[in-house]
């Protein structure tokens, strides 16, 4: 699987660690970046990871900042991802098999390697469920449900 990682200086650290796991499983993996711990903005590295899995020149997506926060809000404007910021291995697992995610993101200072490889196995290895759960991700990619205020929930 092609795997695109990218974080902010906060998350180098942890980056670098599961690059080299998912290398290691055997994963075509891009690092996007940043290569040190200078100071940098979480939403640069987001958009180009966002704009690389949109493109389709990755499967799949991992951004981590130091919350997580931060960097899965850049991720998800692009219409093309659905990052769903995660902790654990269920929440992973279920980003996609619920919701079809094809990012994740992750906070360094919030969860400890062992999880952070718990997520980004279950990550890569769960499969989108479809049934009931593909209605609700297609109202996902449809704006004008986001933004009419008019309209009452189905």
């Amino acid at each position: 699987m092609r795997i695109a990682f990218a974080s902010d200086h906060a998350a180098v650290e942890l980056k670098a660690i599961l690059v080299a796991w998912a290398r290691e499983q055997g994963h075509d993996v891009a690092d996007l970046g940043p290569a040190d711990t200078t100071s940098v903005d979480y939403p640069d590295y987001g958009y180009t990871l966002a704009a690389h899995v949109a493109a389709g020149k990755a499967d799949r997506g991992v951004a981590i900042c130091g919350s997580g926060i931060g960097i899965s809000i850049a991720v998800n404007r692009n219409p093309g991802c659905r990052c769903a910021l995660v902790s654990d291995g269920l929440a992973a697992r279920l980003s996609r098999e619920h919701n079809d995610a094809n990012v994740i993101a992750l906070g360094a200072r919030l969860i400890g390697v062992d999880t952070a490889k718990d997520c980004l196995a279950a990550f890569l290895t769960a499969g989108f469920g479809g049934g009931r759960h593909a209605r609700r991700v297609e109202k996902l990619g449809e704006p004008d449900l986001a933004t009419d205020i008019d309209k009452e929930p189905a």
